[in-house]
């Protein structure tokens, strides 16, 4: 794997965000996440403001991963860029964003939940995909059968990752880290519950690690 795909690996868990309100909270939230030893995050395009959001963690948090999620265009690929982003996620397989991003020397993991879907990821070369909604589109049976005939390829699954089942999909090989926003709930961001973040992040960050042994 590259750089980027190593090092969200060795982390294991990608918080997935929705930021309402970037100016007040991407700073703090930032240091609530590193401090629980979780210092990669994914801040998703469902809200107004993501790449304000990624600056400002990026400014305050300078050793973060910070990424974007829910992206669909290639105008949201410049935003992230110019913001300082580490890299993009994609809910589903674009290839005219995949292109895109790698032209721009950003690493993209693009949704991935199908035989064609992992087919085309392969064409372009992609080392790390999204597999989303995991949950409701098969879960972890269905991304080791794929796994099977692709190899080549480690997974992100997100949707329906909680601290229950966190240990079962990091024991899988096939998986590289699971996206999840349980430790970023509305609740917790818009309550300042930047304690409760931290601890959250540190049972997940406990749970893989006992999960890999």
């Amino acid at each position: 794997m590259n750089a980027m795909n190593e090092k969200i690996s060795a982390i294991g868990v990608v918080p997935v965000i929705k930021l309402n309100h970037p100016e007040r909270d991407a700073a703090k939230l930032g240091k609530a996440l590193s401090a629980g030893g979780v210092p990669v995050a994914e801040i998703t395009f469902r809200a107004a403001g993501a790449d304000t959001a990624i600056k400002l963690m990026k400014e305050a948090c300078p050793d973060m991963l910070v990424g974007a999620g829910t992206v669909t265009t290639t105008a949201q690929i410049d935003k992230v860029i110019a913001a300082g982003g580490d890299f993009i996620v994609s809910p589903g397989f674009d290839p005219e964003l995949v292109v895109y991003a790698q032209e721009k020397n950003i690493p993209i993991f693009p949704g991935c939940t199908t035989a064609s879907e992992y087919q085309q990821a392969l064409k372009f070369g992609l080392e790390l995909i999204k597999f989303f909604p995991s949950e409701q589109s098969g879960g972890l049976a269905k991304i080791k059968a794929l796994a099977a005939p692709f190899p080549q390829f480690k997974v992100m699954p997100t949707g329906g990752i909680s601290l229950k089942n966190l240990a079962d999909y990091i024991k899988a090989p096939v998986i590289a880290a699971c996206g999840g926003s349980y430790m970023v709930t509305a609740d917790l961001i818009d309550n300042n519950k930047w304690d409760e973040i931290t601890e959250l992040c540190k049972k997940s960050v406990e749970i893989v690690r006992e999960a890999r042994g």
